[in-house]
C-alpha cells in the first residue's frame, strides 16, 4: 500500500514540531515531489489589529517550504487560547470532529502527492472530551501513514522520548524514528541523550537539528527514512 502521508508528533508541547515539519516539507519538495502540509488543530493563534487570527504555524511552514497555498487551507480548527485544543474548543463552544479533519485531509490529497501532517502538543493530546472522546492517536489512525517523534535534545528528553515511543508502539503505529531538535554536537549531554534514546527505544535518531538550522543539507538519509521506495 502506498503511503501518502507522514505524521509529526512530539514528546510534548513547544518541542519543535512546526520547525521540523517545515524542514521536512522543504526537503521533500526539493526532490520534485509535490508535498503539502496539514495541521488538523491549532491553538494559541494570535489576533491582528482587525481581530483576524494569525495562523503562525502553517504560515511558517508555507514560507519555509515555498508552498503556494493559503494558511487556511492547511488547518481544520484554529483557536486563540494557548491551551490544550479540547479546552480551547470548549471555551468557544466548538466540537472538534474527526469527520471534518478526515474530509479536509482527503481534499489535500487531491492537490498533493504526499502530505506532512503535524499534530498538536504531545502524542496523547486531547481534542474532544465529550461523550465522543477524541485524542490525537485517533487522528493518526484516521489519516494513516508513518510517524516521526520530535524530541528536544536537553535534560529530561530520555524519559519523555521513551514514554512517547512506548505509547506509540502500543497503539500499533509504525514509527520511523526520532528527530532531535536544538541539538549541539559539542554538548556531551546531547550526545549521550541521542545514544540512550536509541538504546532504550530501539528506534533510530536519524536526524538532528541545530538551533537556527534552515534545512537538512545535501544528505538524502532523511528522505530514505521518510519516503522509502519513493526515492
Amino acid at each position: 500500500m502506498k503511503i501518502n502521508s507522514l505524521f509529526i508528533t512530539a514528546t510534548g508541547t513547544d518541542i519543535g514540531k512546526t520547525y521540523v515539519s517545515a524542514l521536512i516539507v522543504k526537503k521533500i519538495r526539493e526532490i520534485g515531489l509535490n508535498c503539502g502540509y496539514f495541521k488538523p488543530v491549532l491553538s494559541g493563534a494570535t489576533k491582528d489589529l482587525n481581530g483576524k487570527l494569525n495562523l503562525g504555524d502553517p504560515e511558517f511552514v508555507i514560507k519555509t517550504a515555498g508552498l503556494n497555498c493559503s494558511a487556511n487551507d492547511c488547518v481544520s480548527y484554529c483557536f486563540e487560547d494557548p491551551v490544550s485544543p479540547h479546552l480551547a474548543a470548549l471555551r468557544v463552544g466548538c466540537d472538534i470532529e474527526i469527520e471534518k479533519i478526515v474530509s479536509d485531509y482527503n481534499k489535500l490529497l487531491e492537490v498533493y502527492d504526499f502530505i506532512v501532517v503535524e499534530g498538536a502538543g504531545g502524542i496523547t493530546c486531547p481534542l474532544n472530551i465529550s461523550s465522543d472522546k477524541l485524542l490525537l492517536p485517533d487522528v493518526i489512525k484516521a489519516v494513516g501513514g508513518n510517524i516521526i517523534i520530535v524530541a528536544d535534545s536537553g535534560l529530561g528528553t530520555i524519559n519523555s522520548s521513551f514514554l512517547t515511543a512506548e505509547f506509540a508502539k502500543n497503539q500499533g503505529f509504525n514509527i520511523l524514528g526520532f528527530i532531535l531538535n536544538n541539538y549541539d554536537e559539542n554538548n556531551f549531554m546531547h550526545v549521550d541523550n541521542k545514544m540512550q534514546i536509541e538504546n532504550l527505544t530501539g528506534l533510530k535518531v536519524f536526524a538532528t537539528v541545530k538551533q537556527g538550522q534552515t534545512d537538512f543539507g545535501k544528505s538524502d538519509d532523511i528522505l530514505k527514512f521518510i519516503l522509502g521506495e519513493e526515492l
